[in-house]
């Protein structure tokens, strides 16, 4: 009778740890085998790209993002209500203007896949995570989502924020940081938190209104990373919120081993609505993000690539909430809306976001002290708008309670290490600002 009763018990244990760790799993986004297998058994086609991904084309109504809580109902926006493009949202373009942006031979890229094949209609492409969690730390963290940018000090207390300290003002030393406004004035001053942070950026920022898009042309390249677990992201993003528990929507390209399992340049998006405490991941890898193009992938390699002294690619980057739906949708180039976050998944961020940024960020356990990681932003040097051989981004865009695409009026650079990574915003005797930013990491300056 006692060994039945200790019988029961252990089943009933084990009951409960599987149900809970399965309900972890789900609810966290860890990459479920199960799911992996479900989803390649439901594809309608596969296709072997030349750079090792397979692109899984799944029916639209059975992607991952319906596994989520608040999607099970959720009835897909197979487009966004509000689909006008850059040529007539913007200021026109002058003779200045288009003569220079002609002369940067920066050309619109594509994705490696779609040589071999594409997706029919009815389905998306969706990137198979042939071994998830190869590149990955035993730390414990969770696949797909980034690790928090913040480390509180014991000693400090959660401040009062002011619109200009809301986000990303965390810093792990003091830093360069330069207000403009319309070419009259700059302010430099230097700014010191008492937190820590792994994440280092290099970045242009816009802060105090209610955003409700950020777009640009971002020229791509192929940063050197030096170890599996650190990341360097060209980008843009939209947040809300304080820098400990901000929500978030970001996208653009990566080097991301611990993601992808290499290291080419992806096509991305990210979400999170606490920091990336206990939610957020990159493109797919958890329930969130609704896909509706068969044309692009997330997490697909991006083609081909800029070189020094060469040819310049672009990708045109541009995320803005629906007016009807306050869904957040993902453009790539000019007229293909790769899907959108639904707005059930935020709270503050639904009515808009308070701050957009342009540039770069590089993740690594080694930054703020020696010895400093060698990751790379943009291609690995510092800022260069003298012969644009940098990270570079143009047509920078914001949107905020008018419907029209407009150039930011108050912005401010901003750099975490600035021997590091650098940041330039050129806007004197040029019509459309342009940013470019950089770094090698590593240096005789940053140890």
């Amino acid at each position: 009778m006692r060994k039945q009763f200790c019988c029961q018990v252990l089943v009933l244990i084990k009951t409960v740890l599987v149900t809970v760790v399965g309900l972890s799993i789900a609810g966290h986004g860890f990459v479920e085998k199960s799911f992996e297998d479900r989803r390649e058994n439901h594809a309608v086609k596969s296709i072997q790209s030349a750079d090792g991904d397979v692109i899984d084309c799944i029916d639209i109504y059975k992607q991952k993002a319906f596994d989520h809580p608040v999607l099970q109902d959720h009835i897909i926006q197979m487009k966004p209500n509000d689909d006008l493009t850059e040529e007539t949202m913007t200021t026109a373009k002058t003779k200045t203007w288009k003569e220079r942006n002609d002369q940067s031979s920066m050309v619109v890229t594509s994705q490696i896949w779609k040589k071999s094949g594409s997706c029919p209609e009815g389905t998306i492409p969706v990137r198979r995570i042939q071994n998830p969690g190869a590149f990955q730390s035993n730390s414990g963290e969770v696949y797909g989502r980034k690790k928090p940018s913040f480390k509180e000090h014991p000693n400090l207390q959660q401040p009062n924020h002011s619109v200009w300290f809301t986000y990303p003002i965390v810093l792990s030393k003091p830093v360069k940081f330069t207000c403009i406004h319309d070419n009259k004035f700059r302010v430099n001053f230097q700014l010191t938190c008492m937190v820590s942070c792994k994440n280092q950026k290099a970045i242009v920022i816009t802060a105090g209104y209610r955003y409700s898009g950020v777009k640009a042309d971002i020229k791509v390249w192929n940063p050197f990373v030096e170890s599996d677990d650190e990341y360097s992201t060209s980008r843009v993003l939209l947040a809300t919120g304080p820098y400990y528990d901000f929500e978030s929507v970001e996208s653009g390209w990566a080097v991301n081993p611990s993601v992808y399992g290499d290291r080419q340049t992806r096509l991305y998006a990210y979400w999170t609505v606490d920091a990336s405490k206990t939610t957020g991941c990159f493109d797919l890898t958890c329930p969130g993000f609704v896909q509706t193009s068969t044309e692009i992938a997330l997490g697909a390699a991006i083609y081909p690539i800029s070189v020094t002294k060469g040819l310049q690619y672009q990708i045109i980057i541009y995320i803005y909430k629906d007016p009807i739906t306050s869904n957040w949708w993902v453009q790539y180039g000019e007229n293909i809306n790769i899907g959108y976050w639904p707005h059930d998944l935020f709270g503050a961020l639904r009515t808009g976001a308070s701050t957009a940024e342009w540039g770069g960020e590089v993740y690594s356990s080694k930054l703020g002290q020696p010895p400093h990681t060698a990751t790379a932003m943009g291609n690995g040097r510092f800022a260069d708008y003298v012969f644009a051989d940098s990270g570079c981004m143009k047509r920078m865009r914001i949107r905020d309670n008018s419907p029209n695409l407009k150039i930011p009026e108050w912005v401010s650079t901003y750099a975490d290490e600035y021997n590091c990574y650098d940041v330039e915003y050129l806007e004197e005797y040029i019509e459309d600002p342009e940013l470019y930013y950089g770094g090698p990491g590593k240096n005789p300056l940053c140890p």
